[in-house]
């Protein structure tokens, strides 16, 4: 009995100093550090990817990144608490070089979608080992475009077995969008859950369920926690005219759209005004009698296209953000009090606007802010200096929430993961002046912030107080 209590008291010993000698990530960026909000901290944990766009969590707490060109890694952390997650194991599930951003899981975690320019893709998934099929089934097809090639995937919480699946435009300005038929700029719905190896796959031009029409590029989609409401986030037309008058530095507006939910076909299948509507962001452009932030408006005023036409037939935004921002991704909080947003950041603007994380402030499903606010995002990860975007800074892609609610963050530009914690509750910047805080850290102090499925170190004192009383017995 000594001798086994001994030898497992020095096992144990040993293993105490291999876990407190464990530092954080020491990772360090090649840019200038990003800043943050007061009471959030970050660090970044990854750096060994071409190009992160989706991420998610699987239900053994594996982190899956969609590395565009690449395929699909995943990652296995070791948890030290606060934003101190060690990468201990990484594995590469998916050799694709199509698989370019979506990706998804089912709600019982055992099959993987995820999607090219064409089709979304299907795999047996264990996360156990961690191991997909062999062989992949195609969902769903006919997806091609010539630009905005992204195929955002969603799988419903609400209505298990139903993928959300956003298809961009095919330019700029695609007016062949201004039909229905086209199945370009539009979020539909598929129920994936009844496809089985024999099915054929979807057709997303003449199947699914519509949510939502006239959508120039919504790459970010999400379903509020407690209402199960869809919204999107929308990038929005770049080098825009009105009237002949060059506008295009702010306007127009990216835009949050609300879908309804799943549940209802109420404010579902709407078209929200893209070739030829936008949501107006600076309100200095000409022949404006009447236009607000978020207002629907023409480019040019003819006697069948004008403002009038827009507002009337078209669907507006619940919320509108500056120009050329590019909102790529949002997800809420399990709470439903907070949304984060992702703009991967502008091209189309002599300065440079986006290339950071805020948050939406939401209240029984929907936002706090009204529909014509300007300043309804805080800015809690931000590049400290955008004119050297987007060269010298991150663009944030992908969002994913562990099960302690901290925020990991893809980025294409840099190849990096980024985890953000929120530390305490406290005031924060408003959305347009930089925001406060400290920069991003590489190692932070193990604090307990809930249960989480990634697997979690205990605290040195702990075992050292249950050694010291296993020594007293033996």
């Amino acid at each position: 009995m000594f001798n086994t209590n001994y030898q497992f008291a020095i096992a144990a010993l040993a293993a105490i100093a291999q876990i407190t000698s464990a530092q954080c990530p020491d990772l360090r960026a090649d840019y200038d550090a990003p800043v943050l909000a007061d009471g959030w901290e970050a660090t970044l944990i990854a750096n060994d990817l071409r190009a992160p766009r989706g991420i998610i969590f699987d239900r053994n707490g594996g982190l899956l990144v969609v590395d565009k060109g690449v395929g699909i890694v995943r990652y296995e952390f070791m948890d030290g608490g606060g934003g101190c997650l060690l990468v201990t194991k990484r594995t590469a599930l998916v050799n694709s070089t199509t698989l370019n951003h979506g990706i998804a899981l089912s709600t019982d975690g055992q099959t993987l979608y995820a999607s090219s320019s064409e089709n979304v893709y299907a795999w047996d998934y264990d996360a156990g080992e961690p191991a997909v099929s062999s062989t992949n089934r195609t969902m769903i097809t006919r997806m091609s475009n010539g630009d905005h090639t992204t195929r955002t995937l969603l799988m419903s919480q609400k209505e298990p077995g139903t993928l959300l699946v956003s298809r961009g435009s095919d330019s700029n300005i695609d007016l062949e969008t201004e039909h229905i038929e086209s199945g370009r700029s539009q979020i539909k719905a598929f129920d994936v859950g009844s496809i089985d190896a024999d099915s054929e796959p979807y057709d997303f031009t003449t199947s699914g369920r519509l949510l939502g029409w006239g959508l120039r590029n919504s790459v970010g989609v999400a379903e509020e926690p407690l209402t199960g409401g869809i919204y999107s986030v929308e990038n929005s037309a770049d080098e825009i005219e009105r009237n002949g008058v060059d506008i295009h530095q702010n306007n127009p507006g990216e835009e949050m759209n609300f879908h309804g939910s799943l549940n209802s076909t109420e404010n579902q299948g709407g078209n929200y005004g893209y070739p030829h509507c936008f949501a107006i962001w600076n309100t200095d452009v000409p022949d404006n009698d009447a236009l607000t932030v978020g207002t629907q408006f023409s480019l040019d005023q003819s006697s069948t296209v004008n403002d009038t036409f827009c507002q009337d037939q078209h669907v507006a935004p619940r919320l509108t953000f500056q120009a050329h921002q590019a909102p790529l991704d949002i997800i809420f909080l399990p709470n439903g009090t907070e949304a984060f947003v992702a703009f991967h950041g502008s091209w189309n603007r002599d300065n440079p606007a986006g290339y950071k994380v805020s948050s939406i402030a939401f209240e029984n499903g929907s936002p706090v802010a009204n529909a014509d606010s300007n300043t309804s995002t805080i800015d809690i990860f931000a590049n400290a200096d955008n004119s050297k975007c987007p060269k010298g800074c991150f663009r944030p892609v992908g969002l994913a929430l562990d099960s302690k609610d901290r925020l990991i963050v893809s980025s294409d530009g840099t190849g990096e993961l980024y985890v953000l914690v929120k530390r305490q509750s406290s005031s924060t910047s408003p959305s347009g002046t930089t925001p406060s805080g400290t920069s991003p850290t590489t190692s932070t102090s193990p604090t307990d912030t809930g249960g989480a499925s990634i697997a979690s170190l205990p605290s040195a004192g702990a075992w050292f107080a249950a050694l010291l009383g296993l020594f007293a017995v033996l």
